[in-house]
């Protein structure tokens, strides 16, 4: 009884502390009170976000994508029904607000325009599956260049995407919705890549085509089904242009090294069976509108 009188009376000293707004009373009692329940209802809707995640991990039919997609929408629940509560035990008469209510809404709206938006269109892109995480999409660079990355998670309001540069882009999600996207693992994770390589005019045509063929074929990371192929696109200047396209799976573990890849076994392949790559030493230039050739001196002198 003691240690309840005290805090009783603390109370009233605190409360006593303030001012009267009309009906309404505010004091430092009031603040304490308001400050304990704000940290309470943060707490209990963390805690409860956490119990929620790990109860959707063992369910085991969900796939990273309905999970993701539940914990988000569960999230949302805990924290309206917590301010709720929160509300409720802060003893607030929410018909007092209703006089503010009109600009204050309004003023809100406009300001969180943008962040429902993004939060509505995160929500939907999971629920269609068009983007989920660990998909690698195309994107802009700063520099307007096309960039591709992979999609590590999709929050609130943007999704990150992580290039091979480790550059992390954050894109609205609303942006993603409105915007052409070129997602690579949507229906299928293989992606094609063209690996153009040019050879000398005199060598043997269908020796390169089946070295090139065998070069790709034995690249870790090619597919072997879809198998490789060579195409001859053209004869040009200097040499036999071909065209060796690949089929590879992990596209988010960088494009260029599987270039490079192909391309040191394709020389390796010709270094030892002879196969000639153009000489620019070779190559035929043809000068127009030479101007005409003047010889000084008189004509019996100039043709000694």
């Amino acid at each position: 009884m003691t240690i309840r009188t005290n805090l009783y009376a603390i109370g009233q000293r605190l409360d006593a502390i303030g001012f009267d707004v009309g009906h309404n009373r505010i004091s430092v009692y009031r603040g304490i009170a308001v400050l304990v329940v704000v940290i309470v209802v943060i707490a209990v809707a963390r805690l409860a976000g956490a119990v929620t995640r790990r109860v959707l991990l063992r369910i085991r039919r969900l796939d990273s994508t309905q999970r993701l997609l539940s914990e988000k929408l569960a999230s949302i629940a805990v924290w309206i029904l917590c301010i709720l509560i929160g509300i409720d035990v802060l003893g607030i008469d929410l018909t007092a607000l209703t006089v503010f209510s009109g600009a204050f809404g309004l003023a809100v709206g406009f300001g969180l325009q943008k962040t429902f938006g993004n939060l509505i269109a995160g929500i939907i892109l999971l629920m269609d599956r068009s983007i989920k995480p660990g998909d690698v999409i195309a994107v802009k660079s700063s520099d307007g260049s096309a960039a591709v990355g992979q999609v590590k998670r999709i929050g609130i309001r943007a999704v990150s995407v992580t290039t091979r540069d480790k550059k992390e882009y954050l894109i609205p999600n609303e942006n993603l919705m409105t915007n052409q996207v070129e997602n690579w693992s949507y229906s299928s994770r293989n992606v094609r890549i063209r690996i153009p390589v040019t050879v000398a005019a005199s060598a043997d045509l269908e020796l390169a085509e089946r070295l090139m063929f065998e070069a790709a074929k034995e690249s870790p990371r090619v597919l072997k089904s879809p198998p490789p192929a060579v195409w001859l696109l053209a004869f040009a200047e200097a040499g036999m242009a071909f065209e060796i396209r690949v089929w590879i799976n992990d596209p988010e573990e960088g494009l260029g090294n599987i270039r490079s890849d192909v391309l040191k076994r394709v020389w390796r392949q010709f270094q030892e069976h002879g196969v000639l790559l153009p000489d620019p030493a070779d190559r035929v230039v043809t000068v127009k509108h030479l101007p005409p050739l003047k010889l000084e001196g008189n004509a019996p002198d100039a043709g000694r």
